[in-house]
């Protein structure tokens, strides 16, 4: 059997699934790996076949996706071009972790496909979802990497096709120790804006990411930090809390983790509405920009709910292979019937 494992690079959610599910999928057959998109500040722990630029969001500073630089960024006759080239007569089956390219390909091309993905839960009428969900956003979660059938990533497992979040292997090893601060990672957000906020709150310690700063800095009650999933992780692990915004891998992890967390969906993302909504619906709290006063409110907050997440990469990629066998299964007996 030979698979090709398709994901983009847009977040780190992707390439975390894809660094836990990939060595396990390569026990049981042939994987090629196809990777587009751009954003991401993590690696890939193996060789990728395909590369492609794909179709990437791009983040402004302001706490939202910037749609000029996004399409100002997007070579559209390229993206035609590597869909209309790209072949998958050798694949058995085409897994696609809500990437264009993969999706589109097989569609034209009428190659098995299965979603993997945390937007495919996004689809699931048993999945909390917002009522302001235009049909644009609609549109894009349909048809951005369509893919008819396929299993879902979610907060909690809403129907028996979507799957608790995969937590990396770096972080189920973490035996962290609380220390006095809290660890704050809001890519769309400029250092300068998350200084003024945060410096205000000077009761408190906090570890500020971003992919702005080049080395540590000691700044009144902040640390900042470069981007670095291990220094981030531990900083998570050893956290009181975390700030965040809805995206899917840093709120599943702090829930993982038993943190209390606080979640600021970026603007004009409509899946971290999406995020942000199932979150709330659970019991985090969730703001919809910085605001000093409801920080600080939060702050104070002693008592947060809990999930537990099990570890189930190879439940996963189990359930994956067996449904792959199973439309083998009925393919034979229409033939048959034929």
């Amino acid at each position: 059997m030979k698979i090709l494992y398709a994901l983009q690079a847009t977040g780190n959610g992707h390439i975390t699934r894809a660094n836990e599910l990939v060595p396990i999928f390569k026990k049981h057959a042939r994987v090629d790996v196809l990777v587009s998109g751009t954003e991401s500040s993590l690696k890939l722990n193996f060789n990728v076949k395909y590369k492609f630029k794909g179709l990437s969001f791009v983040f402004g500073k302001r706490g939202g996706i910037s749609f000029f630089h996004t399409i100002r960024k997007v070579n559209f006759i390229r993206l035609f071009i590597d869909i209309w080239n790209l072949k998958l007569d050798d694949y058995d089956l085409i897994l696609t972790d809500f990437e264009p390219i993969s999706a589109w390909t097989a569609k034209l091309q009428n190659k098995k496909a299965f979603a993997l993905s945390h937007q495919y839960a996004l689809l699931n009428e048993n999945v909390p979802m917002i009522k302001k969900l235009s049909f644009i956003h609609k549109l894009i979660l349909k048809f951005y990497a369509p893919v008819k059938e396929g299993f879902g990533f979610h907060f909690t497992e809403y129907d028996k096709n979507i799957f608790f979040p995969i937590i990396s292997k770096n972080v189920r090893r973490l035996k962290p120790k609380i220390k006095d601060h809290y660890a704050i990672y809001l890519p769309a957000y400029s250092v300068k804006k998350l200084k003024k906020i945060f410096t205000k709150l000077n009761n408190f310690n906090f570890h500020i990411f971003s992919k702005e700063v080049n080395e540590r800095v000691l700044h009144k009650n902040l640390t900042l930090e470069p981007i670095n999933s291990k220094i981030f992780s531990i900083s998570m692990a050893s956290s009181l809390g975390i700030i965040c915004g809805a995206g899917f891998e840093t709120p599943a992890e702090a829930i993982y983790l038993k943190k209390k967390l606080l979640v600021i969906p970026m603007k004009n993302q409509f899946e971290q509405k999406c995020n942000a909504f199932a979150l709330e619906e659970l019991g985090y709290k969730v703001i919809p920009k910085l605001n000093k006063t409801k920080i600080e409110n939060w702050l104070k907050i002693k008592e947060y709910p809990t999930l537990n997440y099990k570890h189930n990469s190879f439940e996963v990629v189990e359930k994956v292979l067996l449904h792959y066998i199973k439309t083998l299964d009925r393919v034979a007996i229409l033939k048959q019937s034929n």
